[in-house]
């Protein structure tokens, strides 16, 4: 059943003022892009494939927010979350594409090997098109199709958000039994 986009009822009301693009929140959402990018990273060249971290992006920004530094803004745990899981993406990104750099060097040695700032500038680049090409793309597969497309992910780390603004009680399986 598609529901009617003007239906529509966001978790925040338009006239609620709560901060959202903080120093703490992009420090944090850095911090976990890091830690989740190289743990990716080195499972996915260990291993051959790679862990979404937006899941556990979200608890963790949910203990470090609330718990932690006793603020309480789901926007800005969306944030952290959304900041952490870019890093493991672009981490992913990377991995599968920048070592055929470095196999095609070794093959002909006509050609070198990537330099780190190549591999930083490539990096930043897929991530900058990333972006680029989901911006036109967010009104036709968050809006307009809100409720009909299946965002499993999504949809989990924006219950863990929720449960966490509403102190938590959802997440409790003893008081469910």
């Amino acid at each position: 059943m598609k529901e009617n986009k003007n239906d529509f009822k966001p978790f925040i009301p338009a006239d609620k003022i709560l901060p959202e693009f903080t120093v703490t929140s992009v420090i944090l959402g850095i911090i976990l892009a890091v830690v989740f990018g190289g743990a990716n990273a080195y499972l996915g060249l260990r291993v051959g494939m790679t862990v979404s971290a937006s899941i556990p992006a979200a608890v963790i920004s949910m203990g470090l927010i609330r718990v932690i530094l006793k603020r309480d803004s789901i926007l800005e745990n969306n944030m952290v979350q959304t900041i952490g899981s870019a890093g493991e993406s672009v981490a992913a990104g990377a991995i599968f594409t920048l070592p055929v750099l470095f196999m095609w060097a070794a093959e002909d040695s006509s050609i070198a090997a990537p330099s780190f700032l190549t591999i930083t500038f490539i990096a930043i680049c897929g991530g900058l098109l990333g972006i680029l090409f989901m911006i036109p793309l967010r009104t036709a597969l968050i809006v307009e199709e809100h409720g009909t497309l299946p965002f499993p992910e999504g949809t989990a780390c924006a219950e863990v958000l929720a449960a966490g603004e509403e102190g938590g009680e959802k997440s409790n399986l003893f008081s469910q039994v």
